[in-house]
């Protein structure tokens, strides 16, 4: 009977299905069924070199040096394995130099068996994040050391061979997008992840090239992308790879087609300004304002819509960000036209007044300088009846009070900047801010005056006001 239920709970292995999301992880040992590996415990021997043999017998040579590097080492202990690591680099190094040679269009069994030894390679789990890994809070991302791979020797060698056989005029797309699927595209951008910059890179090269050769994969990857932004922006706030995605993004950006398609109108609105949120949105913000100034290149209506979703998600108390957010604001208004302008001035200089009185003057510096940028100056002086009073009384506190005597300087400046562009509206903005002034003494000195009136009422009935 015991024997009977053991045999009848044994589940015979299913074929892994490329849609089910499981299959989306790394492989989890050589002995998945769509990896060939030779076993564990055998030796890694040297195999003849590619010009020692005929040609006929290359393609052969080829599959057996891929079975070699199928073989995954440890790498934790630099003393472990040393000649076979030696063997495994140089048939690496064999592999990439018959690709890139063009010595002849490689099978397609060739080519399955090479993706294979690429995916047993590079698709494994990443090591944990440092501060996962000791339980300590985490740091600022700008601040982390670069976790480097110690298996890198042989992982760029691995990488070098994808790069060159996606890039290669021999490659035939028809064939190669058979082994380059969506599967293999996910756990590509899964690999972003990585904490070793220098993975990132390759990773980073090899995307986009997939994204130019494989059209068929286009929509896909860029969905892919925006569902790893989701995450990053809404869940865990952590990923390494943000930064190369947005490069990524930016030549994709460069190529969009005009008009512009809705689906890129809503990836704006939905991943790219949201992605301005996370604090550690330094690390990436260069790249993040590229993206986002090729948008309003590319269709200046959109500037409106970029402007108001800047100032939805403007720091608070974060002037380092500030900064940041100053700066590409400047890059979009460099490409805002009049109309869309007008439509998002009032909430814009708003938040610069605020910036404006900063007390910390790199903030208040950086909004100055909008007025260095003479687009930007003609936009201002075409609607300086609606702008001069939102920041007037902005610059006046800023002349009266700020502590920092280049933020005083440059306000002079402005001011005398919108005196020449029209000295009757500054005369008339300068006499209600007056008017302004004088009623709120007026209101605090009769504050002050009842208060002193009921101190000295409650003094003659003897009661103590400020204990009673």
């Amino acid at each position: 009977m015991f024997k009977r239920i053991m045999k009848g709970g044994q589940k015979k292995p299913s074929k892994t299905d490329p849609s089910d999301p499981s299959s989306f992880g790394p492989p989890v040992t050589a002995a998945t069924p769509e990896v060939v590996v030779p076993p564990p415990t055998g030796t890694i021997e040297p195999l003849p070199l590619f010009r020692d043999v005929p040609v006929s017998e290359r393609q052969t040579l080829f599959i057996r040096k891929l079975q070699i590097c199928c073989h995954v080492l440890d790498f934790s202990d630099t003393l472990k394995s040393i000649r076979e690591k030696e063997i495994k680099r140089q048939t690496l190094m064999e592999l990439v130099d018959f690709i890139q040679s063009g010595s002849g269009k490689i099978t397609e069994t060739c080519q399955e068996e090479m993706i294979k030894m690429v995916s047993v390679n590079i698709f494994r789990c990443l090591p944990p994040a440092s501060h996962e890994n000791t339980g300590q809070e985490p740091t600022d991302p700008e601040e982390e050391e670069p976790c480097l791979d110690p298996a890198w020797p042989h992982l760029q060698l691995v990488y070098e061979l994808l790069l060159r056989y996606i890039v290669s005029s021999d490659t035939d797309t028809k064939v190669a997008k058979r082994y380059i699927d969506h599967s293999f595209v996910l756990k590509l951008l899964d690999l972003f992840d990585s904490e070793d910059p220098r993975e990132r890179e390759y990773l980073k090269t090899i995307l986009h090239r997939v994204y130019g050769k494989f059209m068929v994969h286009r929509p896909f990857i860029r969905k892919a992308i925006n569902n790893i932004f989701f995450r990053f922006i809404y869940e865990t706030e952590r990923h390494s790879g943000i930064g190369e995605l947005l490069e990524i993004l930016g030549s994709i950006i460069n190529g969009f087609a005009l008009p512009m398609k809705e689906e890129h109108k809503l990836f704006l609105s939905r991943a790219l300004l949201p992605l301005h949120k996370p604090k550690p949105v330094a690390v990436y913000h260069q790249q993040l304002s590229y993206c986002i100034a090729q948008f309003v290149e590319k269709d200046f209506k959109l500037a409106d819509a970029v402007i108001r979703g800047l100032l939805k998600y403007w720091p608070v108390t974060n002037c380092q960000k500030e900064v940041l957010f100053l700066g590409e604001l400047e890059e979009v208004l460099e490409a805002t036209q009049a109309a869309e302008f007008q439509r998002c001035m009032v909430p814009l200089f708003r938040q610069v007044a605020r910036c404006l009185n900063s007390s910390h003057f790199q903030v208040a510096e950086r909004t100055l300088f909008l007025w260095n940028n003479e687009h930007i100056v003609s936009l201002i002086a075409q609607n300086r009846t609606v702008v001069l009073p939102i920041i007037f009384e902005a610059l006046e506190k800023n002349i009266q009070s700020h502590w920092n005597q280049a933020v005083h300087g440059l306000t002079v400046n402005v001011q005398k900047m919108f005196i020449e562009m029209d000295a009757e509206l500054f005369e008339e903005c300068q006499r209600q801010y007056a008017e302004r002034e004088s009623k709120a003494k007026d209101l605090e000195e009769q504050r002050e005056l009842n208060w002193k009136r009921l101190t000295d009422a409650a003094a003659q009935n003897g009661v103590d006001m400020v204990t009673a």
